[in-house]
C-alpha cells in the first residue's frame, strides 16, 4: 500500500514522477525494440535458409574419379539412403541472358522434368505459364525479376550466350542460342528470381557441351539438421569416390554473418534497458531523500530496516515489472504486424522501405521465438531489479534520528 502510494507522486514531488515515468518509457521501449529486432532477424534467417536450401538442395555429390556419366543409376542408388527425400542430377552453366530490352548475367540449371516438379519453390511458384511438356518443349523457366528486367513473358524469347560454345580454326567461339520462354517463377528471393534459368537437361548437356554426364547431383533430405547423419550414410552406402559438400558449408559466411549480427544488435539494444534502469536508481534514490522524514516516522512506529527495504523494493520493481510487461505486449504486436506496418509506411511516405535487391527478400519477415522473447523479458526483470537493490538498501540504513533531525 506504502509503496503504491509513493508511486502516486503529488505536486510537490512531480519531478519523482517524471523520471519514473521516463524509466517505465525506456524500459517499454527497450524490450519492445529488443523483441522486434531479434524477432525480424529471425525471420531472415528462417526465409533466407528455407529458401537457400529449397532451391538448392542440401547436398551436392560430385564425382573424384570420372564423369558423372552414370548420374541416372547414382541418383536412383541416392534415392534409397535413409532420409533422402529428393535426388536431382543437374548441369549448371553461366551464361548471357538477353533480348530486346536488355541483358544480364544468369546461371542456367539444366534438370529433368519430373525433377522440376518436385522442387516445391519452383512448381508451386510459377507466376506464367506451365511446366508440362518441359522436357519436349525445348524452352526454358526464368526467374519473376530476371522476366521483368528484360521485359519477357511466357511465350516470348530470350537469348543465351554462352563464352564457351563450339571448337573453330579461331579458337573457341561463344554459342548463342535462342529459347521460348515456357513460364516464369517467383520464389520472393531476389537473387534467385533474378539469376536462375532452367533448361531441360538434354538441351543443358548439349549447350554446355557435356559428353552425357552432369556437373552435380543435388540431394534434398527430409531435416537439414540431420546432414551429418546423411553424409555418413551416403559415404558408407556409395561404392564409389564423391566429394561431398553441405548447405553449411556453401553458406557458412552468409549464416555466420547473421548470428553475428544478431548477437550484437542483442548487446547493443540491451543498454537501453540498462539506461532505463538506471533511471530508475536515480528515481528511487530521489524519492528516499524526499521520504526520509516518513521513514524515520515508520521506523519509530516499529516499521523494521527489512520492511522498509521491500517498500522501495516494490516501488522501484513495479516500474520495471509493468514497463516490462508493456514492452512485451507491444513488441509483440508489432514483431506480427511488421510488414503490414511496413506497407503502410511506404505508402505514406511514397517510398520503398525494404528493397528486394538490397535485402534478398521481397517482403519484411518476423519470426517470434519464445525463447528469446522469455530471455528478453527475464532480463529486463533482471536488471530492474537489481536497479533498485542500492537506493532500497540505503533507505533501509537511514537513521531515523538523523533523518528527523535534519530530514
Amino acid at each position: 500500500m506504502i509503496a503504491w502510494r509513493y508511486l502516486r507522486a503529488r505536486r510537490k514531488e512531480g519531478f519523482i514522477s517524471v523520471i519514473a515515468g521516463f524509466s517505465f518509457l525506456g524500459i517499454m521501449l527497450g524490450v519492445a525494440t529488443l523483441i522486434i529486432v531479434l524477432s525480424v532477424m529471425n525471420g531472415f534467417r528462417h526465409e533466407l535458409l528455407a529458401k537457400i536450401i529449397g532451391i538448392n538442395g542440401h547436398i551436392f555429390v560430385q564425382a573424384l574419379d570420372r564423369p558423372l556419366t552414370d548420374f541416372v543409376q547414382l541418383s536412383e542408388a541416392l534415392a534409397k539412403v535413409p532420409g533422402v527425400k529428393l535426388v536431382v542430377p543437374m548441369v549448371e552453366g553461366q551464361a548471357l541472358a538477353s533480348s530486346p530490352s536488355g541483358a544480364n548475367g544468369v546461371l542456367v540449371r539444366g534438370v529433368r522434368e519430373a525433377d522440376l516438379h518436385n522442387i516445391d519453390y519452383v512448381s508451386a511458384n510459377l507466376r506464367e505459364g506451365t511446366i508440362e511438356g518441359f522436357d519436349t518443349k525445348g524452352g526454358v523457366i526464368i526467374g519473376k525479376r530476371l522476366a521483368d528486367s528484360l521485359g519477357l513473358h511466357a511465350g516470348d524469347t530470350i537469348t543465351l550466350v554462352a563464352p564457351r560454345g563450339a571448337a573453330t580454326p579461331f579458337g573457341t567461339a561463344p554459342r548463342i542460342k535462342s529459347y521460348p520462354v515456357n513460364g516464369v517463377f517467383e520464389i520472393g528471393m531476389s537473387e534467385f528470381d533474378g539469376t536462375f534459368v532452367y533448361m531441360p537437361l538434354a538441351e543443358a548437356q548439349a549447350y554446355f557441351n557435356r559428353a552425357d554426364d552432369v556437373s552435380v547431383i543435388e540431394v534434398y533430405i527430409a531435416d537439414a539438421d540431420q546432414v551429418d547423419g546423411v553424409r555418413q550414410a551416403i559415404e558408407r552406402g556409395i561404392d564409389r569416390q564423391l566429394m561431398l559438400t553441405d548447405w553449411r558449408t556453401r553458406n557458412r559466411t552468409f549464416f555466420g554473418v547473421l548470428k553475428v549480427e544478431r548477437n550484437v544488435m542483442f548487446l547493443i539494444l540491451l543498454l537501453i534497458v540498462l539506461v532505463a534502469a538506471l533511471n530508475i536508481v536515480s528515481g528511487i534514490i530521489m524519492l528516499v531523500k524526499d521520504k526520509s522524514a516518513d521513514i524515520a516516522i515508520l521506523r519509530t512506529m516499529g516499521a523494521t530496516r527489512g520492511a522498509i527495504m521491500r517498500i522501495f523494493l516494490i516501488t522501484g520493481a513495479a516500474i520495471g515489472v509493468v514497463g516490462t510487461l508493456a514492452g512485451l505486449v507491444l513488441g509483440l504486436l508489432l514483431s506480427w504486424n511488421v510488414e503490414a506496418m511496413r506497407q503502410f509506411l511506404s505508402n505514406m511516405l511514397e517510398t520503398n522501405l525494404f528493397p528486394a535487391e538490397f535485402y534478398f527478400l521481397s517482403r519484411l519477415p518476423a519470426v517470434v521465438d519464445p525463447g528469446e522473447v522469455i530471455t528478453v523479458v527475464m532480463t529486463a526483470f533482471v536488471l530492474s531489479l537489481l536497479a533498485t537493490l542500492y537506493p532500497s538498501w540505503r533507505a533501509a540504513k537511514l537513521d531515523p534520528v538523523e533523518a528527523l533531525r535534519y530530514g
